[in-house]
């Protein structure tokens, strides 16, 4: 599908989505235990491929007519080895903490889209084979197809820190039902650290303790899950482009539905906020006024943020002079390389961009007009849609992919006035 962005500004009042990165945790710790409600969630591509997963290892679920909310006959911690081939799609979460479950069990194969067989889970299959399951990739380079033979007994896991959180929250959700006692020593950098932390506390409202360390993690064996009833928050990743397109187009939005959450991304209103926007924040009411104006360059680091590097771009390509991300190499790999790729498509654009090793330097200036490559990547057409306001005649390929995380993301971006066509 093709996106059209004309120029235009937004206004009004929009929901933030919920949190994709809740919904598959609490679609996947629920089904773990005896089961329960899981309100409110987002259900997109990417979470139903955990709903899809979840089955596989024997969780029954099913959703509320007039509602989204999904109720979960779980496992009662015994997942099921599946009977067939689990399809993520292009989800690399469900691939990471589903190839973790896998090992509780007999086996299991696990593969995705042609995106998801380029991504990286190395880190991982070393992790669980120190655990001592068997998991390799058959290709032998650390990609899908996986192949996950259990059962994960416990131990010590040495896991790499620099690629992903996903690796250290699948362990965190599978190890509570090793047999034994889980060490896990994270060595170097533990990236985007705020998704393990969210993990944590949902892992805890689920009855599980996990005694944490700044670079090492003890995870008691034999415990039992128990989340009956579980309320999605808001999404900051996906408030992000509302919130960046009134800051670029010096427009004034609402966004409701923002509670305060372990959510690193939520570093976007002190982002919009350094660059010169007026932010206000009712943390009660979970309502986030912003209103644009002129912008300017500040240096930002990616680390806990991986996922705000795309709109912080765009940002960048507006503002007066130069922005700088820095500490953000893990951020070329995601779905696709989105350094690389945001470099590429705002230089289309007229901006002046720079990519370095782990970083991106741009220098703001007057957008164009251009048809530009949506990498099949969520955020990456998501961010290419709030520059199309500003540079306007603005041509997005594969804009299918908002689909992923943000379902209703055109949609709303028209309610709240943005020229845009889809076909």
């Amino acid at each position: 599908m093709i996106a059209s962005v004309e120029c235009s500004a937004v206004s009004g009042e929009v929901y933030a989505p919920p949190s994709k990165s809740y919904t598959h945790r609490a679609i996947l710790i629920t089904s773990l235990g005896p089961g329960g409600r899981v309100l409110r969630p987002l259900l997109s591509a990417d979470t139903l491929a955990t709903i899809s997963a979840s089955e596989a290892f024997g969780a029954k679920i099913g959703k509320e007519e007039k509602k989204d909310d999904l109720f979960i006959d779980g496992v009662g911690d015994l997942p099921q080895t599946p009977e067939n081939v689990i399809d993520v799609l292009n989800s690399g979460t469900t691939l990471r903490f589903c190839s973790a479950v896998a090992a509780l069990t007999e086996g299991a194969v696990l593969t995705g889209d042609s995106s998801i067989r380029t991504r990286p889970n190395g880190p991982l299959l070393d992790s669980l084979r120190e655990l001592g399951a068997d998991a390799f990739s058959i290709k032998n380079n650390g990609k899908a197809p996986l192949v996950i033979r259990g059962k994960m007994l416990g131990g010590t896991a040495h896991l790499q820190g620099g690629l992903s959180s996903q690796f250290l929250s699948a362990l965190f959700i599978a190890s509570p039902l090793a047999e034994r006692e889980t060490r896990i020593r994270i060595v170097g950098e533990l990236k985007s650290r705020p998704y393990a932390e969210i993990t944590l506390d949902m892992l805890h409202d689920a009855g599980i303790t996990i005694e944490e360390g700044e670079q090492e993690f003890i995870v008691p064996g034999g415990q039992s899950f128990d989340l009956e009833r579980y309320t999605i928050p808001g999404d900051f990743s996906s408030a992000s482009y509302p919130l960046a397109a009134a800051a670029v187009t010096g427009s004034e939005v609402m966004v409701k539905g923002i509670l305060p959450s372990r959510q690193g991304d939520s570093a976007i209103i002190d982002i919009l906020t350094r660059m010169g926007a007026q932010v206000s924040w009712n943390r009660e009411s979970g309502d986030l006024r912003i209103k644009g104006g002129d912008l300017e360059g500040i240096e930002i680091d990616a680390g806990r943020t991986p996922d705000l590097v795309p709109t912080i771009a765009v940002l960048g390509a507006v503002a007066k002079g130069t922005t700088t991300v820095v500490n953000a190499e893990h951020v070329r790999h995601k779905e696709t390389d989105r350094l690389h790729a945001m470099a590429v498509e705002l230089t289309k654009m007229g901006a002046k961009v720079k990519e370095r090793p782990d970083g991106l330097e741009i220098t703001g200036g007057k957008l164009h007009v251009a048809s530009v490559h949506g990498y099949h990547d969520h955020r990456i057409v998501m961010a290419l849609t709030v520059a199309g306001l500003v540079a306007g005649e603005t041509r997005i390929d594969t804009a299918e992919a908002v689909d992923v995380s943000y379902p209703g993301f055109f949609r709303e971006m028209e309610r709240l006035g943005a020229r845009v066509r889809v076909e």
